[in-house]
């Protein structure tokens, strides 16, 4: 069993940055591939960003690309997603999830899950 925990939600005004941890861990020290997805509202759950377990791959949404950024701390069960330029449509609750293999865009194919934190940006 993999336990998956993320932290750092919180309120920030538009343009604002803020950082999300996802810590992934096992019983052994494996090394996880990451996905960061969001939800608000009405709408489906939409992949954010990935990062693979040996940090080579890294993925983005469209909306992501150049504000958001994925990474691996230096223990290596941890992945901050770090959020900049913030935008109200950036309101969310944020999942991490976690699988063995490949980093991967569908959320369909992680099987551990956070229980999610919110984030909520202000005009």
């Amino acid at each position: 069993q993999v336990q998956v925990a993320e932290s750092g939600g919180g309120l920030r005004q538009a343009g604002g940055s803020l950082r999300l941890d996802c810590r992934a861990s096992g019983y052994t020290s494996r090394v996880y591939a990451v996905g960061w997805f969001r939800q608000s509202p009405g709408k489906e759950r939409e992949f954010v960003a990935g990062i693979s377990a040996s940090d080579r791959v890294r993925q983005y949404s469209e909306s992501a690309k150049g504000r958001f950024t994925i990474s691996r701390g230096d223990s290596l069960d941890t992945v901050y997603l770090q959020m900049d330029r913030l935008k109200p449509d950036d309101t969310a609750v944020y999942y991490c999830a976690a699988r063995d293999g490949r980093a991967t865009s569908s959320a369909e194919n992680y099987p551990w899950w956070g229980q999610g934190t919110q984030v909520t940006v202000s005009a």
